[in-house]
């Protein structure tokens, strides 16, 4: 294919990315969209480019050093970067290529002022937009210096920003390439930029005008402050008209200058609101166009608005397909479950499969519609009330939708949404043996499943787990599991709520609750603690495992002295404990039997930091607690006015608690339980696909729903491309951060603790186990990264129940995420942590190694000086 240098804008449009860069094609897109003004211009291609890379084969040898530096060491990569732009910009630019650019400049006139703008190939992209990364020349004029400001753009792919980027986003550096955009100048009265959804909240019915006078490169670099307009359906809802002090200018021989405003002008609007509601039609043109929101680059001369540039606004979290036009309020799954990462494609297509509601998915994220539920007063009183107990912050945010009045529509308690006929179950008997029998139903039937799903592969073993998944809903919806749940859950609740009533004592349940039967998440953590028992006297063993990195280390532990005895007692833990994992709910996520490795930081730290039967000491402990705390509550309540009565309904919510609360933790392991065999059967399918060379790799069906992995299976035939563009998906969602409560309009909300009653400075979050504990805190977010001493405080995004090994070495807990009832507030009241869930943006306001102290009675976090 002939190598062709230069096309007219006219001539381009998304297709052509990889000839002339998304800036590039994006700019063609918009010159064809009716109504759309774009200034005439060409493009340097990408063809260009490589031409001047093989002028220097020196840059090969650099790029290879540079894909090895660390992200982080700026000082490496600034100065690696910058001999590359060296070099490109001092290659003397080919006749050829000279006389392709020049004869475009002809035609569009060769006198006249130019803007040279940088368009990458991978940049603008749907999901990620590398704004500012590379150069923009404004009001560069003469053939010389347009050719001049072209090799500046090309060199501005290895600008410092632009080579980290690509590092931490694993882009190969070689896969990028550079085509220049030559635009005529335009020399406006107003400039700025529109995004056609609101970029602080996502909603995508709101457009923000962002306006100054001049040229729009004052607002860009944060010279001056912009007038802001937001419009909603056609009509300006918001204004904020700044005082404009300062401009941008083009000067007649070329370049730009600082100019300040005339003092009549600067209190005025630098659009009228006429302007403003007709720049927001042409950006819904644009948007509907490209079919997302855009972050649009306007300006505005003596005849009208130009676009200059049209970007995807890649920061919005997506907004889940209803299939309708109807509202709807969507509340976050991950938020519940201590799961906030995305999840790959099989992963959800999984939760949802056996899942006791519908789910809608966005950003690799699940979602509840609660719309209907919201409508009717009585089950809009319910879910307030439980999401309120869970997370205070999700119920906030309804009230915030609901407080609008006209977003969620009524409906009578008679209609859909409205609570079941019948009403709640009877009450279930304070009895070991219900926990007891809960516990072996669900043992049997995930031995079941593992013997039967043994003889099913191929298409039938697709069709043997969808009726698996029916027992596995089956399990779940037992009304004898959800009573007992709902047992410990009220108990807690009415203890908190009452003994607050009658003797002043917040969270009294924390401490009754230490040590409860039957909760096997604690367990887990304490287990752990019996197998650094089994590894403390064997020195030869510890030395192995702190340099341990191979996953085969198991078969390697018999050869040193004492390795067999620590073999059994990791394989038996894993036994019991190995489906877990960080992220667990997401099935394609490694699991301790799968990655042991994982687990042996916190198997050295229990080793260096307890004395022999730690756990059975801190068990007991626990249990001595609670059973004084009980003592001393219904010493108390006897000495009250009606007393006996008091006492004995006390006492009796005690036992309640006591005998079920601890199963709240069992679900979930049953549930996890099942996946991991779920898992085994569909590796073990994807390693037929790999020899029978359908798929390259048997992690490669994570990033199909189980619906199409099925028809592989069933076909031998897969879209590689599909699979490419979910890892790209996939890699592009880490950097969303999803929202507790999200509407179909794309507005985000997080909702307010709305609180006064804590310390200036205070980090607010819900109280979920009592005490007050200071410590130097740890902010971890990777148990496998672990390294604690006693004392210390983990400070993280969220704890689902494979954090519970961390917690019996740990002073307290802080979480971005969570509620009372959420599995880390559980697992802290067990061991007696004073724990704090529900800090917004903990992780980034405290830092690893300051001192903190949390307040785990009263909710809130100090920093220390």
């Amino acid at each position: 294919m002939t190598e062709r240098y230069v096309w007219d804008l006219h001539e381009v449009d998304e297709t052509r990315i990889a000839a002339v860069g998304g800036k590039g094609a994006h700019l063609g897109g918009l010159s064809r969209i009716e109504g759309i003004r774009v200034p005439g211009g060409f493009c340097v291609t990408t063809d260009a480019f490589r031409r001047i890379m093989a002028e220097a084969p020196s840059i090969d040898e650099r790029l290879d050093q540079l894909s090895r530096l660390d992200p982080d060491d700026r000082e490496a990569i600034g100065a690696l970067s910058a001999r590359i732009r060296r070099t490109i910009e001092e290659i003397a630019i080919p006749g050829d290529l000279v006389a392709a650019v020049t004869g475009a400049l002809a035609r569009l006139g060769e006198q006249a002022a130019y803007a040279v703008r940088s368009s990458a190939t991978a940049e603008d992209l749907p999901t990620a937009s590398f704004a500012g990364q590379q150069d923009t020349y404004l009001n560069v004029m003469g053939p010389a210096a347009i050719l001049r400001h072209i090799s500046r753009c090309w060199a501005s792919l290895f600008t410092e920003r632009a080579v980290t980027y690509r590092q931490r986003n694993g882009i190969d550096h070689r896969t990028v390439h550079m085509a220049v955009v030559v635009q005529r100048m335009v020399f406006p009265h107003a400039a700025g930029v529109l995004f056609t959804a609101d970029p602080v909240t996502g909603d995508r019915k709101v457009a923000t005008v962002d306006a100054g006078l001049g040229l729009g490169e004052a607002l860009v670099s944060g010279l001056v402050n912009p007038d802001v307009f937001k419009v909603r359906h056609g009509e300006i809802i918001a204004r904020t008209i700044a005082a404009k002090q300062r401009a941008v200018h083009a000067l007649p021989a070329g370049g730009t200058r600082e100019v300040a405003v005339d003092p009549r002008r600067q209190e005025l609007p630098a659009l009228t609101d006429a302007q403003v509601v007709r720049l927001v039609e042409l950006g819904r043109r644009i948007e509907a166009h490209f079919g997302r929101p855009q972050d649009i680059e306007w300006c505005l001369a003596d005849d009208g608005f130009q676009i200059v540039q049209s970007r995807p606004v890649t920061t919005l979290f997506p907004v889940p397909d209803s299939g309708d036009q109807e509202n709807h309020v969507y509340v976050s799954v991950g938020h519940g479950q201590m799961m906030t990462d995305p999840v790959k494609p099989l992963g959800l297509s999984m939760w949802r499969l056996t899942a006791m509601v519908p789910m809608h998915e966005a950003g690799g994220r699940l979602f509840v519609d609660v719309t209907r539920r919201l409508a009717a007063p009585a089950s809009r009183a319910g879910l307030l009330d439980v999401m309120g107990r869970g997370d205070p912050l999700i119920r906030d945010a309804l009230e915030t939708v609901l407080d609008r009045g006209d977003f969620v529509p009524s409906l009578p308690d008679s209609g859909p949404g409205a609570p079941p006929a019948g009403g709640a179950p009877a009450p279930i008997e304070t009895d070991p043996a219900v926990i007891a029998e809960l516990i072996e139903r669900s043992r049997a039937s995930i031995a079941a499943l593992e013997r039967d799903i043994r003889t099913k592969t191929g298409p039938a073993l697709f069709d043997f787990l969808l009726e698996v998944f029916e027992e596995h809903k089956r399990v779940l919806g037992d009304p004898l599991n959800i009573r007992a749940i709902m047992a410990g859950m009220e108990a807690t609740w009415w203890l908190n709520d009452t003994l607050w009533e009658w003797l002043g004592e917040k969270n009294a349940a924390d401490t009754l609750t230490l040590s409860a039967p039957d909760n096997v998440t604690s367990e887990m953590g304490l287990a752990l603690l019996d197998v650094a028992d089994v590894i403390r006297p064997w020195p030869e063993v510890v030395a192995f495992l702190q340099g341990v990195e191979d996953e085969g280390f198991l078969d390697e532990l018999p050869k040193l002295a004492g390795g067999t005895e620590a073999r059994d007692a990791i394989e038996d833990y894993l036994d019991r404990y190995g489906m877990r994992c960080v992220g667990e709910m997401d099935i394609t996520r490694p699991r301790w039997r799968e990655r042991p490795t994982s687990l042996v930081p916190v198997i050295l730290d229990n080793v260096r930091n307890f004395a022999p039967g730690a756990a059975e000491r801190r068990f007991e402990q626990g249990r001595q607690k609670a059973r004084k705390k009980e003592q001393d509550v219904l010493s108390r309540l006897r000495a009250l006015p009606d007393g006996d009565r008091k006492a004995g309904e006390a006492k009796r919510m005690i036992d309640r608690v006591r005998t079920f609360i601890g199963y709240r933790e069992y679900p979930k392991y049953g549930i996890i339980s099942r996946y991991f065999v779920y898992k085994q059967a569909l590796l073990e399918e994807a390693g037929r696909l790999v020899r029978a060379e359908v798929l390259p790799e048997k992690e490669d069906i994570f990033y199909l729903t189980f619906q199409e992995l099925h028809d592989v299976v069933r076909s031998h035939q897969v879209d590689e491309r599909l699979i490419q563009e979910r890892k790209d998906a996939f890699r592009s969602y880490h950097a969303l951060t999803p929202p507790r409560v999200l509407t179909s309009d794309g507005e985000a909300l997080t909702g307010s603790y709305r609180r006064d009653d804590v310390p200036a400075g205070a980090l607010i979050g819900v109280p979920v186990s009592a005490g007050t504990i200071e410590g130097r805190a740890r902010v971890i977010h990777d148990m496998a990264e672990a390294d604690l001493a006693a004392g210390d405080i983990l400070v993280t995004t969220f704890t689902d129940p494979s954090w519970s090994p961390l917690f019996v070495g740990i002073a307290g807990l802080v979480t971005e995420v969570g509620g009372l009832m959420t599995h880390g507030a559980v697992i802290a009241r067990e061991y007696g942590l004073p724990a704090v869930v529900g800090v917004e943006r903990a992780t980034r306001l405290i830092r690893d190694g300051q001192r903190i102290r949390v307040h785990g009675t009263d909710g809130y976090v100090e920093i220390l000086p």
